[in-house]
């Protein structure tokens, strides 16, 4: 199983860096560094409060994703962490490939290092962060449609985009740097997971 999941973790990485990758040298090779064009780069907090605040309500957001859509979700529906459940402490190191180097990390660099930061630059940051998030939250929860109907998959949707929104603006209280979303990512697809776990 862990080895299942590092294998994952590098084709997910591989193909999420490549569209940014390959976007910086055909559009703005000259810019900046690469991990810095996508904001993998230090994290520089101004006004603390408008840092940890936001985390703070993600964290609980994440925590209410979990609590309120679980139940909601029929038993056949299979999510990305479901080939956990009843694993137990066997799964704990597959759980945190999982969460940190299979998802949040290519998702962050994907959505909120590319995605959100280009965006921002041409419309600004809140249009820019909200366009992302839209997409973010659609692409997690537009394959339930046919399967759910329309109110589950709306919520998932709703909520996903949310969680998004707020972990662009942590990122962008945090310097532009998405080290933060992807430690609160990776938390929130730990948390997630080994509930499903145990």
């Amino acid at each position: 199983m862990l080895l299942d999941e590092i294998v994952r973790a590098i084709i997910q990485l591989a193909i999420f860096a490549a569209i940014p990758f390959i976007w910086r040298l055909i559009k703005a090779r000259k810019e900046q560094k690469f991990f810095a064009y996508i904001g993998i780069k230090k994290i520089r907090i101004g006004k603390k409060s408008e840092f940890f605040t936001p985390l703070f309500f993600a964290a609980i957001l994440a925590v209410a994703m979990s609590l309120i859509l679980d139940p909601l979700l029929p038993n056949d529906v299979q999510t990305a962490n479901a080939r956990f459940a009843g694993q137990g402490a066997k799964a704990v190191l597959p759980i945190i490939v999982f969460a940190f180097f299979a998802t949040a990390l290519p998702e962050e660099i994907l959505f909120r290092g590319f995605l959100g930061k280009r965006l921002s630059e041409r419309f600004g940051f809140i249009a820019g962060n909200t366009i992302q998030a839209v997409i973010f939250g659609f692409l997690h929860g537009a394959a339930m449609f046919a399967a759910l109907g329309f109110w589950i998959p709306s919520l998932v949707i709703a909520f996903t985009a949310a969680f998004g929104w707020i972990t662009g603006y942590v990122d962008e209280k945090a310097g532009g740097s998405i080290v933060p979303g992807i430690m609160l990512h990776g938390a929130a697809n730990l948390y997630a997971a080994l509930i499903i776990a145990f």
